[in-house]
């Protein structure tokens, strides 16, 4: 499976973490500012997207046409193109389980393909609170806790995950500034201008660097998609990864020329 253990080292303290979920309801909260982050919190640590879905055409793909998995961003470019479609940017969409599985919620064309999870576990995932990343049929991207999904009106796309890396504009309190729990990490966070901003580390990172990263971008609210299987598909950044083994994919496309 592609979620890795959330050490224990890396536990929330509950205190900590009643008081960061209980401003759910404040998403329009002050964002927060640190005076110093880490270099690994630097903008050059990762290469990052950033797509209004209202103009350009965000998606979410597993299977083609024949209900066979994508699993890769090559063959999912290679689908694309036989399709008319020119791939401009994707990375995976989420944790997985046996038999490349989306874990938790996968919604696609507003048909649900994979339920909601919302159980109790080990791993990333189950590290709450968790969230869906969602697309409206307006393409009005958003970041919800998972409580609170049923309540999103007119969604077309979903891919659950978690932990949440921000809420409120605040980092999750599991996260410790100095922890030793490393991985290349992508995620997805929502702009204050209501875009999406995609990001993946180039080396490896601490959860609190990645939540950091987003925070310092403006992002009220942020969600964790995967660690080390992670790969980022951008030619326009000189960055063209097109490997992996996936459930979910993210993509964005236009019209081949």
């Amino acid at each position: 499976m592609s979620w890795e253990l959330f050490r224990n080292s890396q536990g929330p303290q509950p205190g900590r973490l009643l008081l960061w979920v209980a401003g759910l309801g404040l998403l329009s909260g002050t964002q927060c500012k640190p005076d110093h982050a880490p270099a690994a919190s630097d903008p050059d640590h990762y290469v990052s997207y950033q797509v209004n879905p209202r103009r350009q055409a965000l998606r979410l793909y597993w299977q083609d046409e024949r209900g066979e998995k994508l699993r890769s961003i090559r063959r999912l470019r290679e689908w694309l193109a036989s399709r008319g479609q020119h791939l401009l940017f994707a990375t995976n969409g989420g944790m997985y389980k046996a038999g490349n599985v989306p874990l938790g919620l996968l919604l696609e064309q507003g048909v649900v393909r994979t339920p909601l999870d919302t159980t109790q576990g080990v791993g990333n995932f189950y590290l709450k609170p968790n969230g869906v990343f969602y697309l409206t049929a307006g393409g009005q991207p958003g970041i919800v806790l998972t409580a609170a999904f049923s309540r999103v009106p007119d969604v077309r796309y979903a891919t659950q995950s978690g932990p949440l890396l921000i809420l409120n504009g605040r980092v999750h309190p599991a996260f410790r500034p100095h922890s030793t729990n490393l991985h290349i990490r992508n995620g997805v966070g929502i702009l204050p201008n209501g875009n999406a901003l995609f990001a993946m580390s180039k080396e490896k990172v601490s959860f609190h660097d990645f939540a950091t990263y987003f925070q310092r971008q403006g992002c009220q609210t942020a969600l964790y998609l995967d660690g080390f299987v992670s790969r980022t598909y951008l030619p326009e950044q000189h960055w063209v990864q097109t490997d992996g083994d996936f459930g979910v994919i993210i993509g964005v496309t236009e019209p081949a020329r």
